[in-house]
C-alpha cells in the first residue's frame, strides 16, 4: 500500500549532475521540505551546497512518484524534471507573486 512506503530522505546525501557541456557536478543536500501531492507523488524543496563552488547555495523544488512501470513499480522514483534557483531569485519570485496577492504567498 502506497501509504506504508517511507518517504524519500536525501538530508546529508551528495547527488551527481550533468550539465548541459557534458560535464559532472556535485551538490550535498542540506535540508529539505515536503509536501503530499496526491497519494503517489511529493513534491520537495532542497537546500543545495555546490561542491565546484564553495560558497554557492541553491535550492531546487523536485519530486519522487511511486513507479508504475515495471522495474519501479511501487517504489518512490526521483522526478528528472527540477527547477534550481539561487536565493535572490527565490526570493524575488515570491516577492512578486506577494505583491500580486496571491494566496499562501506572503513576505
Amino acid at each position: 500500500m502506497i501509504t506504508k512506503i517511507q518517504i524519500p530522505n536525501s538530508v546529508g546525501k551528495r547527488r551527481r549532475l550533468t550539465g548541459i557541456d557534458g560535464n559532472h557536478y556535485f551538490m550535498k543536500v542540506m535540508d529539505e521540505v515536503y509536501v503530499r501531492a496526491g497519494k503517489g507523488k511529493v513534491i520537495f524543496l532542497q537546500k543545495l551546497k555546490w561542491e565546484h563552488r564553495k560558497r554557492l547555495v541553491e535550492y531546487r523544488f523536485t519530486y519522487y512518484m511511486i513507479g508504475v512501470k515495471p522495474g519501479a513499480k511501487g517504489r518512490w522514483v526521483f522526478g528528472q524534471y527540477s527547477l534550481i534557483i539561487t536565493p535572490s531569485q527565490l526570493k524575488l519570485l515570491l516577492s512578486k507573486a506577494s505583491a500580486k496577492g496571491w494566496a499562501g504567498v506572503k513576505l
